[in-house]
């Protein structure tokens, strides 16, 4: 009982709720840069004939319909809408579940035509734990078990993608993947002006094959860490990535944010001036429906406002 108790605990590691709410911020505004500028291609597919559908096995066992004209565009709109109403906070299980659902059937749309990118797992599953969690207020301190499982549960995700990935390269490739060509060939057919630099240096790029398979299988370790280092981890995950992108121009966009479900969003502050916009918005229409002109109106979750000389309110003279 003693495991299962602190197994129940790590899991459900309450976290600020402004955590939760910054990180919603972050996902929902991807989803459309993701839609219109990281992956464009994705709406090329409505004018692809239907013979090449090959869907996933979850769009067999739905079943999902084809993709046409139609079902591509009038997903993408309807997407881009519910994504930006859901990056407001408003309604946030509603918004949240449709946002999940439209983006997961644009997925099975991207990765059913022969390419299945790996790089959306903690993503997606970032979009299916995110509407259970419910309201979170940018800037609030008060602490959520349910947010800190959201959070939790995309965590293991972003680990599972880099220690699954190590277990396809030896199940697929074997142990000689480590010392084959497939850096070499992904600089040959993707590579940079860096990509070109480093492929010069001997074995380099074997030594990277190496170490790509090491950090996989080691990846859940950053698990263990505490504090620092696990934000040292994590910036080390991030430099992987980086270092990646230089080389072979592989963004992997998706699993970085995924992956900030391991940093202190709550303090990030530009993502709090995202919502001032509604803030002042909220302002306008409460003063609309009866502040006086030039009068005070209290907002909820706004700080209190008071004049010169005034004491807070139950404050001792």
């Amino acid at each position: 009982m003693g495991a299962v108790t602190a197994v129940t605990r790590w899991l459900f590691e309450p976290v600020p709720r402004g955590r939760i709410a910054a990180f919603r911020t972050l996902v929902y505004l991807f989803v459309i840069a993701d839609l219109t500028v990281i992956t464009p291609w994705v709406r090329t597919h409505a004018d692809v004939p239907g013979d090449l559908y090959q869907p996933l096995l979850i769009g067999r066992v739905l079943p999902l319909p084809t993709p046409n004209s139609a079902l591509v565009h009038g997903i993408f709109w309807l997407l881009i809408v519910a994504a930006l109403a859901a990056a407001t906070g408003r309604a946030p299980r509603a918004l949240g579940w449709t946002v999940f659902a439209l983006y997961f059937e644009w997925m099975i749309i991207a990765m059913s035509y022969g390419k299945v990118d790996h790089d959306r797992f903690g993503f997606l599953v970032a979009l299916a734990v995110l509407p259970t969690v419910g309201r979170a207020r940018h800037g609030d301190q008060t602490p959520t078990e349910a947010g800190g499982w959201a959070l939790r549960v995309t965590q293991i995700a972003v680990v599972c993608t880099y220690f699954l990935a190590a277990f396809a390269k030896l199940r697929f490739g074997g142990v000689d993947w480590v010392t084959s060509s497939v850096l070499a060939r992904a600089v040959i057919r993707r590579g940079t002006d860096f990509g070109d630099l480093i492929a010069q240096v001997p074995y380099l790029l074997i030594a990277a094959q190496f170490g790509i398979v090491a950090f996989e299988l080691m990846s859940p370790l950053i698990f263990v860490l505490k504090g620092r280092r696990r934000y040292a981890g994590i910036a080390f995950f991030y430099s992987f990535h980086l270092f990646t992108y230089a080389a072979i121009t592989i963004s992997f966009a998706p699993h970085l944010i995924a992956m900030t479900a391991f940093l202190p969003l709550e303090l990030v502050r530009p993502l709090q001036w995202l919502s001032r916009p509604l803030q002042w918005l909220r302002r306008a229409r409460h003063g609309a429906r009866g502040g006086a002109a030039g009068e005070a109106v209290a907002v909820a979750g706004d700080p209190a406002v008071r004049g010169p000389g005034e004491r807070p309110h139950g404050a001792e003279p």
